[in-house]
């Protein structure tokens, strides 16, 4: 009878454990509400993708400095696309429009570029990128990742 009560506590130990941890990160998860404001300063982006060259996907490579002002508009400060192994794009000076809602998700959309659905992370110190349409990646595919570079 004792080893049963021991089994019964330890797993109503447990299932406290178990449920205060699942409700306290959930409420910091939930509390958390995103904004354009909240992408500003400078960050490296790099993606991979398939570009779609008369029928053929190609492999396509960028990488670049891209800075959010904050207001829903970007400047990319350097940058470079790569496609099937040669570098044709030089995208500096490119500018593009965001958005992010209050769930973290939103979209980027670089001028005569390329358009993608974006997510922010936690402090937007980084955020992933999924090419949806446009530029040189049209019927391809495309992912990739921002991080923000310290103290810009």
């Amino acid at each position: 009878m004792s080893c049963f009560l021991l089994v019964c506590a330890l797993a109503s130990l447990i299932a406290t454990m178990t449920l205060g941890t699942s409700s306290t990160a959930r409420a910091a998860a939930d509390a958390r509400v995103c904004s354009v404001g909240m992408l500003r300063g400078s960050y490296i982006w790099t993606f991979e993708a398939y570009s779609n060259f008369g029928g053929t996907l190609v492999p396509t490579t960028v990488m670049q400095g891209l800075r959010f002002n904050g207001d829903g508009t970007t400047l990319n400060t350097f940058g470079t696309v790569n496609i099937g192994g040669t570098i044709i794009v030089d995208v500096t000076g490119a500018v593009g429009t965001y958005t992010v809602a209050p769930d973290c998700t939103g979209t980027l959309s670089i001028t005569t570029g390329p358009n993608f659905n974006i997510y922010v992370g936690p402090a937007a110190q980084q955020l992933w990128t999924t090419v949806i349409a446009g530029g040189d990646v049209t019927g391809g595919l495309g992912v990739g990742k921002a991080t923000r570079l310290p103290g810009r």
